[in-house]
């Protein structure tokens, strides 16, 4: 079981992280030397705190003692380490784990065999990811919804791992992987001792899978290219895949990304595949079977391979209803969710909201492959905050910009519209649906930065300071150039950006970003061409060195909060130890580690309640047997509580 743990894990990764983009620019590989030394220099004012030296609004008192103040702890190096710690003062403890009850009949999780797909679609799915905490407002602070993502699921889903008969996956297997894919949302409340408990039965509780049935919302709705066999109106989509991180609004409601659903699919007609862009440039599977789980063995829905005999090429499409926000209503248990595709399709790591003081927004996205693009969503309507509910389909309509990153801390959003950055018939894009479903090809013909990995973006509370995590590119400088804003080659370890709008609106098209953060360097480091790293661009926490920066968000006061995600049995990590929950001051750079946790886990999802008194994150496919941690029970996806031990502010 160990093994075969390991190797899908392994296996897994290797699919997500395969680059896809064919495009190399010119312009920006011509940067490679003069690009990075300018920018370690300090050609973009850094050592000075670049452009939040003027502060961030915080409160006096945290400006006087100092924004994080909670001791760190160490490292965690043993193979067999099996818990997660937090600093003296703090307490953790397992809250919501794969299999536990969501709906009232589901049945308890059992240890030791494998419950069916219908009981698993009544409990918590796996690998719990992005999530978000919505509190009631009779008692914001005390009582609320926690809806949490299940982004894929491990072999340990089924007690034997999973398994082929004849070189075809059993149905039933097939189904449980799918009901455990997808969203849970669960009532949370402090009970009278104000411990949070979960609360069952629940109106409020729901699950959304693979098989729940979501209904096509913006310009693709109905379009030719959303048509199957089972949809020929093109217009509802069985299901959500592979969620990531996510979003929410400011009317209510939650966004679900969805990453890497391209594992999914598989097209075995070559010169289909080929010229097809729509499967191509996202990396679905031509030959074999699809990447992850070879469910199209089972379900005939998932092998996008065009059938002539069936109407609209029976799946060919079903890979392009995929790859796009889902928007749920946690309060509306009845409410169908919607995919929203005015936002494009890519392989979206998380969809964060910037309000501006008028009622504009921006939802900024990564694409989460080696070599992708930032991007952010401008809905063409204002936020109402004196009628939210009208605000509700404020997603169907908007610009897609992607983000260029130019030498000298300057940057552009170019607009990915019809007729605009080169996106015309001539170049492939026949119109603006086109664009919207190869939103990648559509950045490489505009011109985009490509990225390291683009994945978490969090805006700053007050200031609207963006930042975002780039967790690594070992094909930096041989797939893709160097760039003013990846500036190292063979990046093993990641760094984190961040820009400010002009003008602090998050509509503008144009921005001044700098380096926050490189992670994976020694004071003293110095850059491929021999320059000195600034000491203080160097991510260090008390002398130990992080890698791979996934997860990020803010708290009310301004702390940002980092999780990483590397394979920590990988001999080149095993110095870092475990996976870890970081805290950063944005004015110091100053970095301290929160949590530390179980071997072979991602840290990952974070949220708080609203008086930042509680802090949930996530434990995804824990290696060993967290969280009974007895050595034994098959590892679970665990949601973790974290409190101090007087009721005080985490992190404080």
């Amino acid at each position: 079981m160990q093994q075969d743990f390991t190797r899908f894990h392994a296996e897994a990764q290797a699919a997500d992280d395969q680059a896809i983009n064919p495009t190399g620019d010119a312009d920006l590989g011509a940067l490679v030397d003069r690009g990075r030394r300018n920018l370690l220099k300090g050609g973009l004012g850094m050592a000075a705190f670049g452009f939040l030296a003027g502060g961030l609004g915080l409160s006096r008192q945290a400006r006087a003692d100092g924004l994080i103040g909670f001791s760190g702890v160490p490292t965690q190096h043993a193979l067999d380490f099996d818990r997660v710690i937090v600093p003296p003062g703090y307490s953790a403890r397992p809250f919501f784990s794969w299999g536990d009850a969501v709906l009232a009949d589901a049945p308890a999780w059992n240890p030791d065999a494998s419950d069916d797909w219908q009981a698993q679609l009544k409990q918590a799915g796996d690998n719990h990811d992005g999530m978000h905490f919505f509190p009631f407002p009779d008692a914001p602070d005390d009582h609320g919804l926690l809806v949490i993502n299940h982004e894929y699921v491990n072999p340990t889903l089924h007690p034997a791992g999973m398994t082929f008969v004849d070189g075809r996956r059993p149905l039933d297997e097939v189904r449980k992987e799918q009901a455990a894919h997808g969203l849970s949302i669960i009532e949370v409340k402090k009970d009278a001792q104000g411990r949070w408990q979960r609360l069952l039965p629940s109106r409020y509780n729901r699950r959304l899978s693979a098989m729940t049935p979501m209904r096509l919302s913006g310009p693709l709705a109905g379009h030719d290219a959303m048509k199957t066999a089972a949809d020929p109106e093109g217009l509802e989509v069985i299901g959500t895949l592979n969620n990531c991180s996510s979003g929410f609004t400011p009317w209510g409601t939650y966004l679900i990304c969805e990453e890497n659903w391209h594992n999914y699919f598989i097209n075995r007609d070559r010169d289909d595949f080929a010229r097809r862009v729509s499967h191509k440039r996202y990396g679905l599977a031509s030959e074999g079977t699809s990447k992850l789980y070879a469910w199209e063995t089972a379900d005939p829905r998932f092998d996008a391979t065009p059938d002539a005999a069936q109407p609209h090429g029976g799946y060919v499409n079903e890979p392009h209803r995929f790859g796009w926000v889902v928007e749920v209503d946690p309060f509306d248990p009845d409410s169908q969710p919607v995919k929203r595709t005015a936002f494009g399709r890519y392989c979206r790591e998380c969809s964060v909201l910037s309000l501006g003081p008028d009622g504009r927004m921006a939802v900024y996205s990564g694409d989460d492959t080696k070599g992708e693009y930032v991007y952010k969503f401008v809905p063409t309507g204002r936020f109402d905050a004196a009628n939210p509910r009208a605000s509700r389909d404020l997603l169907d309509e908007g610009t897609l910009y992607v983000a260029r990153f130019d030498e000298g801390g300057q940057g552009q959003w170019l607009a990915l519209v019809h007729g605009q950055n080169g996106l015309t018939a001539e170049n492939g894009f026949a119109s603006q649906a086109e664009v919207l479903l190869n939103a990648r090809a559509a950045a490489d013909r505009a011109g985009a930065t490509p990225m390291d990995r683009p994945e978490w973006v969090a805006v700053h509370p007050t200031t609207r300071e963006v930042y975002v995590t780039l967790t690594n590119n070992d094909g930096r400088g041989s797939k893709q150039p160097v760039n003013a804003a990846n500036l190292r080659p063979a990046n093993l370890h990641g760094h984190i950006l961040r820009w400010n709008e002009a003008g602090g609106d998050p509509t503008a098209i144009t921005f001044e970003w700098e380096l926050f953060l490189l992670a994976g360097e020694q004071p003293g480091a110095r850059d491929a061409g021999g320059q000195p790293v600034p000491a203080n661009l160097i991510g260090t926490v008390d002398g130990d060195i992080f890698s791979s920066p996934d997860g990020l968000a803010f708290d009310g006061e301004g702390r940002l909060w980092i999780e990483t995600d590397y394979e920590d049995s990988e001999a080149p990590m095993q110095a870092m130890g475990c996976n870890q929950l970081l805290c950063a001051d944005p004015r110091t750079r100053q970095v301290k580690r929160f949590l530390v946790g179980p071997r072979g886990c991602e840290i990952t999802g974070i949220t708080w309640s609203p008086d930042y008194r509680a802090m949930w994150i996530n434990v995804q496919h824990p290696e060993l047997s967290y969280p009974a941690s007895d050595g034994k029970t098959r590892p679970r996806a665990t949601t973790v509580l974290i409190t101090r031990d007087d009721g005080g502010v985490i992190g404080s």
